[in-house]
């Protein structure tokens, strides 16, 4: 696997600052040919750095419901931490879901024409999650909301999907039911298969 250098967290910095920027404008900044940048992305997105390229909608000039930042505390007997966020994610009007140390979830939504505890009730309420999930939640309302994504003294390091050690140049990628995976050997990628068939297998 070719190593990610500073060339793709400078391409990362660019595109984030405009995901519409031509190829031909980061490649005079990052001193390389449009075609190279084209390639440098293209290995990002198959690593998973990239996942998706979005827009930055000025909420000012469109109907946008009431900001809220949603703290959620589950229960033992409801759903896990990953199939709430999910079901959260999937309600439409949560854009973001956030993860705490405790095992708590962050949600920031807007609440639809104003009517904060009938957007509560339709999506905490028992025909939404079920029963038991959430123990409690607490809800503020917002002012305002602005969202900056820096790159700021990050450094690249993908997690081996086995043993969730850091991916070097030795490292291997695998494609599995259409997903890729990053591995730290292959020791680490041939475990994960036997371990994926088997689970696939069970489940069938």
């Amino acid at each position: 696997m070719r190593d990610l250098d500073e060339t793709d967290l400078e391409i990362l910095r660019l595109l984030l600052s405009d995901a519409r920027r031509p190829y031909s404008d980061i490649a005079e900044a990052v001193d390389l040919s449009p075609p190279a940048v084209s390639d440098r992305v293209a290995r990002l997105e198959e690593a998973g750095v990239i996942r998706r390229f979005t827009l930055d909608l000025d909420r000012s000039q469109l109907r946008e419901g009431i900001p809220l930042l949603v703290r959620l505390h589950l229960g033992p007997g409801g759903g896990t931490v990953g199939s709430v966020r999910e079901t959260l994610l999937d309600a439409g009007t949560v854009e973001h879901v956030f993860t705490t140390a405790e095992a708590d979830l962050v949600c920031y939504a807007r609440a639809p024409d104003t009517d904060v505890g009938g957007w509560l009730a339709d999506t905490l309420g028992p025909d939404a999650l079920e029963d038991g999930t959430v123990e409690g939640f607490e809800v503020t309302l917002l002012s305002g909301v602005e969202w900056s994504p820096d790159l700021g003294g990050a450094a690249f390091a993908l997690s081996c999907a086995e043993c969730g050690n850091t991916v070097d140049s030795e490292g291997v990628a695998a494609r599995i039911d259409g997903d890729l995976y990053q591995f730290c050997c292959p020791s680490c990628e041939s475990r994960f298969e036997e371990a994926y068939t088997e689970l696939k297998q069970g489940a069938d």
